[in-house]
């Protein structure tokens, strides 16, 4: 069995009603992401917990049948369609091409996506308050918060004057940051990579580019490529800055940007609102209200950086 194509159970079923399993078969969820399986475990862990907070106990009460793409988004259509020939109960997706592909898919399943952009500007919902169709879900805000995340960047590094984003060639590039840029007199150099190679690329122009400090995508790829970023940012001696905590566990300098965790976690929330009648098309999309500020100070000693006191005492976790 492929591990692509596997049902991930959020475990048994004791807890799911006797009276229910009598009147209706066990709901199950289908998860079309972008990335590998492996890729997702602590993703689950908080659709696990969400589900728990919206009365399915522990979260065990609902089957979750997982299609993952690989990272080869154009995969992602077909395994949409496999989910909707399945009837699973309602569709979970992460990232924006999963979203929309799903969404391509059916206008029926009861769709509830992760999208870090407004998905009223992608075209999934026709507003917040009222997404309209069969989609809702979370946006967490972290292209949003590409400005804010510039800005703290610069406050660590003042001397910063030539920016470097990296981006994936498969997303659009954060359009707040020209604005932004513009009014702090920066200049902003946009690095594309795709894959693991064009990432090592990247970072080697470096001796052409000569960036002064790098920001790097909200993207589910360059995620799932943390480790590589942060041990280049480091080989290279320049500061990065991340959406996601995690890369900053990782090695990488700073990152501000909405919890995954707990976005995760009003997904399980949302799907247990559906698994209980309620219809995506009023079901308003939630928006993530959870930042984090985090450091790691001793990356910033390695790039003979002293962080500011005031940012220190700004920050949710400081890694020594």
């Amino acid at each position: 069995m492929r591990r692509r194509n596997f049902i991930a159970l959020l475990g048994g079923a004791a807890a799911w009603p006797l009276a229910a399993r009598a009147q209706q078969p066990m709901p199950v969820i289908g998860f079309l992401g972008s990335q590998s399986l492996d890729y997702y475990a602590d993703l689950f862990r908080a659709i696990r917990q969400g589900l728990k907070d919206s009365g399915y106990v522990d979260g065990e009460d609902v089957p979750i049948v997982s299609r993952s793409a690989d990272r080869q988004i154009d995969r992602l259509p077909a395994l949409a369609a496999d989910l909707v020939q399945r009837r699973v109960t309602a569709i979970v997706t992460e990232a924006v091409g999963a979203a929309l592909a799903a969404k391509a898919a059916t206008t029926t399943i009861p769709i509830v996506f992760a999208v870090v952009d407004d998905p009223v500007r992608l075209g999934l919902v026709t507003s917040l308050a009222r997404p309209g169709g069969n989609l809702t879900g979370v946006n967490f805000l972290n292209a949003e918060l590409a400005a804010k995340r510039l800005e703290i960047l610069r406050e660590l590094v003042p001397s910063a004057n030539r920016i470097a984003v990296l981006v994936n060639s498969n997303n659009a590039a954060e359009r707040e940051l020209d604005a932004a840029a513009r009014a702090m007199g920066l200049q902003i150099v946009v690095l594309n990579a795709g894959t693991s190679r064009e990432i090592d690329a990247a970072f080697a122009s470096f001796a052409k580019q000569r960036p002064d400090a790098v920001l790097n995508s909200p993207d589910p790829f360059f995620r799932s490529r943390r480790v590589q970023v942060a041990l280049l940012a480091a080989r290279y001696g320049v500061p990065t800055a991340f959406a996601l905590r995690d890369y900053v566990e990782a090695g990488g300098l700073m990152s501000y940007g909405a919890s995954l965790a707990d976005a995760y976690r009003k997904v399980g929330i949302v799907v247990g609102r559906v698994l209980k009648g309620a219809k995506p098309a009023d079901i308003p999309v939630e928006q993530s209200t959870k930042f984090e500020l985090v450091i790691n100070n001793q990356t910033a000693r390695m790039l003979g950086l002293t962080v500011p006191p005031s940012l220190l005492a700004r920050a949710d976790e400081v890694i020594e």
